[in-house]
């Protein structure tokens, strides 16, 4: 489908979504969104849910200002996926013992290394600006500061939540390794500090919603945020990257027989901020909950624990500001979840998945979620499909 256009305050809101069926509550954060004085643009992904702040599935491009609670409190959170050689026929019948490496080799829910993992022992790891990725931590705001030794040892964890590792096998059986975190701990600390700081503004002090408080540019307030944005969103790839590499070392001892090789990464922000240029003007373009999908660029949409995910390639939409939805994104709520369905729900519905079947992670089961190929389908001008995933082994947070 393209996209339907609803009438906003000061721009348009683009809908790759019927708008029926989109939440009233997220409608309403669309609304107030539109707004604000200096938006130019407003797109809205077909995973569009209710979000805090602003909506999840959202992008919004702004002129000289951006929203911090647009952009969310895990920053810089995404996607990587890589394609090995092994194929379906490789897996053992019972995958039990790859789960239990996987998560002995990647800690977890709010698990950290006991140590910080050194990135000059991980095969094919570029260590290239490590050194002065840290060395730019001082440099951070001074209310997060003591965290550093916790940032340091959550660097190639997981995280909660919806965050996931995964082994799946496409439509021609060849194994993927997949992975979703972003900046753990320390991005949440960096944007609730910055949410606080924007909301004390005078400037901020008459929206309709204060969490849509901005930053406004050639202000203290602003450069600070982008300091601290640009690092936490560097801390969020380099931790996708290591915990890529250690899924990689996983792979390599279990599979020794196999000699397995991998392709190049492919990994994609989806809580980001980018500079860009539309129409001869310079943007901020904030991404919560979609991926950037500039012509041939590649990305990941995930679906839920139980279904699949997609590998895509962008089309260059300049209308929804070359993006594309992040999942499928959720249709209920987490605690809607947890009183809808049982843990045997959960187990019909992951059925065929190695991954956990216990009440912690009945939120997340696939039910809570819209159809992955509905999503995809109303994106057809936003990406094209290269390959579909499904999983065989997923590790929850």
């Amino acid at each position: 489908m393209s996209y339907v256009e609803v009438p906003g305050a000061k721009v348009p809101i683009r809908m790759w979504a019927d708008p029926a069926t989109v939440d009233p509550g997220a409608l309403q954060q669309l609304q107030n969104v539109a707004t604000l004085p200096w938006i130019k643009g407003l797109a809205v992904m077909p995973d569009v849910h209710y979000g805090k702040g602003a909506t999840v599935g959202s992008v919004i491009a702004m002129q000289g200002a951006v929203c911090p609670a647009a952009v969310g409190v895990d920053i810089g959170c995404g996607m990587s996926a890589v394609k090995t050689s092994l194929t379906a026929n490789d897996l053992p019948g019972d995958l039990s013992r790859l789960r239990s490496k996987i998560e002995q080799a990647i800690p977890v829910g709010r698990g950290m290394h006991d140590e910080p993992v050194d990135p000059g022992r991980l095969h094919g790891f570029g260590t290239a600006g490590w050194d002065d990725f840290w060395g730019r931590f001082d440099g951070v705001a001074d209310a997060v500061k003591f965290r550093e030794g916790r940032a340091v040892k959550q660097m190639g964890t997981l995280g909660s939540g919806n965050h996931f590792v995964e082994l799946c096998v496409d439509m021609s059986d060849s194994v993927w390794l997949m992975l979703h975190s972003g900046s753990r701990n320390i991005g949440k600390e960096l944007a609730d500090h910055h949410i606080g700081v924007a909301q004390s503004l005078s400037h901020n002090q008459n929206l309709v919603d204060r969490d849509l408080a901005v930053f406004i540019a050639e202000t203290p307030q602003m450069a600070a945020y982008r300091n601290d944005l640009f690092w936490a969103q560097e801390y969020a790839k380099y931790n996708r990257t290591i915990m890529m590499a250690l899924f990689k070392d996983v792979i390599r001892k279990e599979f020794k027989k196999a000699k397995p090789t991998f392709e190049p990464e492919i990994s994609a922000h989806h809580n980001y901020v980018s500079e860009e240029r539309y129409e001869g003007v310079d943007l901020l373009v904030t991404r919560k909950g979609a991926i950037r999908a500039g012509s041939g660029e590649y990305g990941i949409i995930p679906g839920s624990m139980g279904t699949g995910s997609y590998i895509v390639k962008g089309l260059g939409n300049a209308a929804s500001f070359n993006s594309a939805s992040h999942g499928a994104g959720r249709k209920m709520s987490r605690n809607a979840a947890k009183k809808r369905f049982s843990t045997r729900d959960l187990e019909e519905q992951t059925r065929g998945v190695e991954c956990r079947k216990d009440s912690g992670v009945v939120d997340e089961i696939p039910g809570a979620y819209k159809p992955i190929e509905q999503v995809i389908d109303q994106q057809r001008d936003l990406v094209e499909v290269v390959a579909k995933l499904k999983q065989v082994v997923c590790v929850k947070g």
